[in-house]
């Protein structure tokens, strides 16, 4: 299916950086502030890391993830909590209940959105669609097309939300699952350029849509030396509009975001947690009469 056709039917200057910012122009006014929290590659750690583990001791686990959350929400009521794919596959938890527990506890910690990784298809399309319904957040993911398969209607490829008189404006881009995953797991689940896929929602986002900000969640990966493969960085540079990218699939460990400089000149923000839930990333946004500024963190759990 040609891309653009896909996202109609699916879908029916200058700034200064500082380390792990940027500042935006903005088309609001007066003190608003966002935070956005977001995880990738859990991989189904559900539990801490035990404390003699070699390279996490003691961390990690939904329960100290629950305990931040809340208490950033408790902060600042405007957060959204979102994943950007690998839910599944790493634990026992995983093999015993397929992904089930996963999806309940995230929602219990109340995500607002998800995009699909590569291992979120290691039991098939079928077995992803089976646990769905214990997911009560969205999943978002632009660059799948799923007409002939048993997901065509159950994930979006973008998603507005309000928060703080904000528009957030949020989309998915997958990785390529040829060569990566069994073709019988995902079916004729078609996969469509992330760039271009990427630059035509991102337009709808901010021209049509009127989003104040805009957000790729993507299991791309970070960076590749390969300039034919498709990763954050190089869809950074790309992009006109998409104010931040959250980053999964290369489990890259990023104490801040890297500031990339898109193709209006402006910089946007790249990000990426490393993996099984040992960190959450925060990016703040806020906004006042003199314009808007984002800044991030990585944050040990």
């Amino acid at each position: 299916m040609d891309r653009r056709k896909f996202v109609t039917h699916t879908i029916a200057g200058s700034v200064m950086l500082s380390a792990g910012g940027v500042l935006l122009n903005s088309c609001k006014a007066s003190k608003k502030h966002l935070t956005i929290l977001h995880t990738n590659d859990v991989h189904s750690h559900i539990e801490a890391f035990p404390k003699n583990h070699a390279d996490f001791p003691g961390l990690g686990g939904l329960a100290r993830r629950a305990g931040l959350v809340q208490k950033i929400r408790k902060e600042n009521p405007n957060t959204l909590l979102l994943d950007a794919g690998d839910i599944f596959q790493g634990t026992p938890y995983f093999n015993f209940y397929g992904g089930e527990l996963e999806f309940k506890l995230m929602s219990m910690l109340r995500y607002d959105a998800a995009t699909i990784g590569n291992h979120d298809f290691d039991n098939g399309i079928d077995g992803l669609l089976a646990q769905l319904p214990y997911a009560s957040f969205d999943f978002l993911i632009a660059n799948y097309d799923f007409t002939n398969t048993v997901l065509d209607g159950y994930t979006k490829p973008y998603k507005t939300y309000i928060k703080d008189g904000l528009k957030v404006g949020i989309y998915g881009l997958g990785i390529n699952l040829a060569g990566l995953v069994t073709k019988k797991l995902y079916k004729e689940t078609e996969y469509l350029g992330p760039y271009e896929v990427a630059t035509d929602i991102e337009a709808l986002l901010k021209i049509t849509e009127k989003c104040d900000i805009i957000i790729c969640l993507s299991h791309l990966g970070y960076s590749y030396e390969n300039e034919n493969r498709p990763d954050d960085l190089k869809l950074g540079k790309r992009t006109k509009y998409t104010d931040l990218i959250i980053g999964g699939h290369t489990h890259t460990f990023l104490e801040r975001p890297t500031v990339v400089t898109n193709a209006n000149g402006r910089g946007i923000l790249v990000n990426q947690v490393g993996c099984f839930g040992v960190n959450v990333g925060r990016v703040d946004f806020y906004f006042d009469e003199a314009g808007g500024s984002a800044e991030g963190v990585t944050i040990s759990v």
